[in-house]
C-alpha cells in the first residue's frame, strides 16, 4: 500500500510541481495541496484526508509552517512532518524541530534526494540533510556539553535569549529593548559564559529546547 502525502505550500507551481515528482515513486501517493495551514485543518476533519506524511512549506500567509506544524504535533502526533523551506537558516530550522517537524528539506533539492528523504523518514522516523546536521545538530552536541545544569539568568538576559530566536540582528534587537549595541553583547557575553556557549544559534537552541524561546 502506497503511503500518503500532503503538501501544504501557498505557491500553487511549486506544490503541484512537486506532486508531480512524487507521483512519479511507486511507494508514495500526494492526496491534495493546501495552501495554508488553515485550509489543511479543514481538510484534517475529514479521516480520509490525513496523511502518513505533510510536506511543510515554513513561510505561508494566514498561518505558516511553525504554527501549522504545533498544530499537527498535538492534533495528529503520527503524522510524519517534513518542512519545506527556500534557505538553509538556522533558526527556522531549530523552529521547526521544536514544532515538531520530523526532517528539513529545501526546496531545490533533486527528486532523488527528495525520494531518499521520504524512504529515510518512513524508516527511520527522521530526514535531516548533511548541511543541516553540520550546521545545528553539531553545535547541539559540540556546545551544549558543556551547559550547567543549572542556571538563572537576569530578566533583561531572558529577554535577549528570546530574541535570539528571532532573525533580528542585534541591533535590531537592541532597538527592540531600548538599549545600545554594546548592552546588548554584554548579555549575549554573559549568556555565553554562563551556559558554556560560543555562538548565537548555540543560544537559539538553548533558548528553544529549553523553553525560553517565546510565542
Amino acid at each position: 500500500m502506497k503511503h500518503t502525502i500532503v503538501i501544504v505550500d501557498d505557491h500553487l507551481l511549486i506544490a503541484r510541481a512537486i506532486a508531480g515528482i512524487i507521483d512519479n515513486f511507486p511507494e508514495y501517493s500526494v492526496l491534495y495541496e493546501a495552501e495554508h495551514g488553515k485550509a489543511l485543518i479543514e481538510k484534517f476533519k475529514v479521516a480520509k484526508n490525513v496523511p502518513d506524511i505533510v510536506l511543510l512549506d515554513v513561510t505561508m500567509p494566514v498561518m505558516d509552517g511553525f504554527e501549522t506544524a504545533k498544530w499537527i504535533k498535538t492534533n495528529h502526533p503520527a503524522v510524519l512532518v517534513i518542512a519545506l523551506s527556500m534557505q538553509d537558516d538556522e533558526v527556522s530550522l531549530i523552529k521547526m524541530i521544536k514544532a515538531g517537524a520530523k526532517g528539513y528539506l529545501l526546496k531545490n533539492i533533486h527528486p532523488a534526494e527528495l525520494k531518499a528523504a521520504l524512504d529515510t523518514l518512513i524508516s527511520k522516523g527522521q530526514y535531516f540533510p548533511d548541511w543541516a546536521t553540520s550546521k545545528v545538530f553539531s553545535t547541539i552536541t559540540d556546545e551544549q556539553q558543556a551547559k550547567p545544569t543549572s542556571v538563572s539568568f537576569t530578566e533583561r538576559e531572558n529577554e535577549f535569549l528570546k530574541y535570539c530566536c528571532t532573525e533580528m540582528t542585534y541591533k535590531e534587537i537592541a532597538e527592540k529593548m531600548f538599549c545600545s549595541p554594546r548592552t546588548v553583547e554584554g548579555y549575549r557575553d554573559a549568556l555565553f559564559e554562563k551556559l558554556g556557549l560560543k555562538t548565537r544559534v548555540g543560544l537559539a537552541v538553548y533558548a528553544l529546547k529549553n523553553n525560553h524561546a517565546g510565542e
